[in-house]
């Protein structure tokens, strides 16, 4: 049986998995390195010490360092911004950004006439010579990270790209993104997924190689994957040109994982990591994806994210007793938490010391906080079991009990009595649930754009949506007879002129085409 390993890079902490099928053969938790790459090596190199590794054949990660890069406003590229639209629009790009990523990532400003109506009609043709003419002067010409965004380009790409042609002939060896390739109907949110996205992708390029050699150091030759927010994965092509898919990988990792581990498609999901606690709803064994505008790093945009709710509590999280009671988080010791806790010897009383005082977790030196007050291991215990059963009741679709499951390596860390909870599964390999999910991880396709129906019934706009998202899915490498739909919805757009068009959204799932995937490596 072809083995499959799954590594996932936390902010505290680096897992990794080895499944033969969907049994965990091997696991390991290393803490994750400064330099992200070193711990990557060392969890790989860990969890195959006692299997074949010429039987690896896919090796699936999800890692923190694009949502890092946008947090802290570090590492990101100048973009050049290129707005096509019929009128000048009042905000121009990189409006209502933290000052931190407009300083990163706001390298020039064109904007030029074209654009489409909803239904796809040209409204105004495109203005390819201002654009060339824009491109050959100023600082826009020093530019090679470029992003590139037209009014409906979800229903009509055509302008995109045609302004995509003009900046590869004027700007040489240019990374171009295009915004419908990424984001949904609504201007400015897709354009702002797509700048993040652009100023992302010379760290992508960094990121990726260095994470090819670190599975050739280790000796693994089999393909290399990474994970996305909508819990599938992506090929490393793909990656270069989107890593901003990455983002939320982690959260979707352990949900999926925790799907496999429980035996349950239909849940609340609590991930308790070293420095954050994850919660969401799984629906048929994918996180049940944000139906609103998503703020990343203080950015709204609208492109495909899980439904989750985070909190800044997690096993290296600071416990702090002052005037106004007891709080946990959201500073935290990160990484550091095998130096810094008590219970390592370290003097900052963390969570961690906290459950290991009141029995929940057995770790450390016990001894060394056997002098906690009992008063204050309670409350702060109680103060985490609160915030965890508020998030809970914020992602349950209906006041009815459902069952949670508890992973992540600080699972141990909430108690047992959740409001709102039929049952309480903490699965016997919950602490790399996440690995676990990277490993099973499938390959996705989804459309989400507006079909007008003047020259087409309703039946053929949902055939022909169904179709673009299989050939999306086959694109990215899935086999081709393992595709099939796993979601779809249309909604009449009655307010919109005529009345003749729907809104499609089509998500399909296929399996890993791994002998593609060899191929092209």
């Amino acid at each position: 049986m072809p083995l499959r390993i799954g590594v996932d890079v936390g902010g505290t902490n680096t897992d990794a998995a080895v499944l033969d099928g969907s049994t965990v053969i091997a696991s390991c938790k290393r803490p994750t390195s400064a330099d992200v790459l070193t711990g990557v090596a060392e969890a790989l190199r860990d969890v195959t010490a006692g299997v074949d590794r010429s039987d690896v054949h896919s090796v699936v990660i999800g890692t923190t360092h694009f949502i890092n890069a946008v947090t802290q406003g570090r590492f990101l590229a100048p973009v050049l911004a290129v707005r096509i639209a019929s009128t000048p629009v009042p905000l121009p790009p990189f409006t209502d950004w933290p000052d931190r990523l407009v300083n990163a990532a706001r390298g020039a400003v064109i904007e030029v006439e074209g654009g489409h109506q909803f239904d796809g009609t040209p409204y105004i043709e495109t203005d390819l010579e201002g654009l060339r003419e824009a491109l050959s002067s100023g600082e826009a010409a020093h530019l090679r990270d470029v992003v590139i965004t037209s009014a409906f380009s979800p229903v009509n790409a055509d302008g995109e790209r045609a302004a995509q042609a003009v900046v590869e002939e004027a700007l040489p060896g240019a990374r171009v993104t295009l915004s419908h390739e990424l984001g949904r109907v609504g201007l400015l949110e897709r354009e702002n997924a797509a700048l993040l996205n652009g100023a992302l992708r010379p760290l992508a390029q960094k990121a990726i190689d260095g994470f090819l050699a670190a599975v050739a150091d280790v000796g693994i030759e089999a393909p290399i994957f990474l994970s996305q927010n909508d819990g599938t994965v992506m090929t490393l092509d793909t990656a270069l040109r989107f890593p901003i898919l990455t983002i939320a990988s982690g959260p979707t990792n352990s949900m999926r994982g925790a799907a496999v581990e429980s035996g349950l498609s239909d849940c609340v999901v609590i991930d308790v990591g070293g420095t954050t606690t994850d919660i969401g709803l799984l629906r048929e064994g994918y996180p049940r994806e944000s139906s609103l505008a998503v703020q990343l790093g203080g950015v709204r945009t609208n492109f495909r994210m899980p439904d989750v709710v985070s909190l800044g509590i997690g096993g290296g999280s600071r416990v702090v007793e002052g005037a106004g009671g007891v709080t946990v988080g959201p500073e935290s010791v990160g990484y550091e938490i095998t130096t810094r806790a008590r219970v390592f010897g370290g003097d900052v009383l963390t969570l961690t010391d906290v459950a290991v005082a009141a029995g929940r977790l057995t770790i450390g030196d016990p001894t060394r906080v056997a002098d906690l007050d009992p008063e204050l291991v309670r409350r702060a215990l109680e103060y985490v079991d609160d915030a965890v059963a508020q998030c809970v009741d914020r992602v349950k679709l209906d006041r009815g009990e459902i069952p949670v499951v508890v992973v992540g390596g600080g699972a141990a860390l909430v108690g047992s009595n959740i409001p709102g909870s039929s049952t309480v599964q903490r699965p016997s390999e919950a602490g790399c649930a996440n690995a676990i999910g990277a490993a099973l991880a499938n390959i996705s396709g989804e459309v989400d754009r507006i079909f007008s129906l003047a020259g087409s019934s309703r039946a053929e706009a949902m055939a022909a949506a169904r179709q673009e998202a299989i050939d999306q899915a086959v694109r990215a490498g899935a086999v081709p007879e393992s595709v099939r739909v796993v979601d779809g919805e249309d909604i009449p757009l009655a307010h919109l002129p005529g009345g003749t068009a729907l809104r499609i959204r089509v998500r399909v799932l296929g399996d890993i085409d791994l002998t593609k995937e060899t191929a092209d490596a």
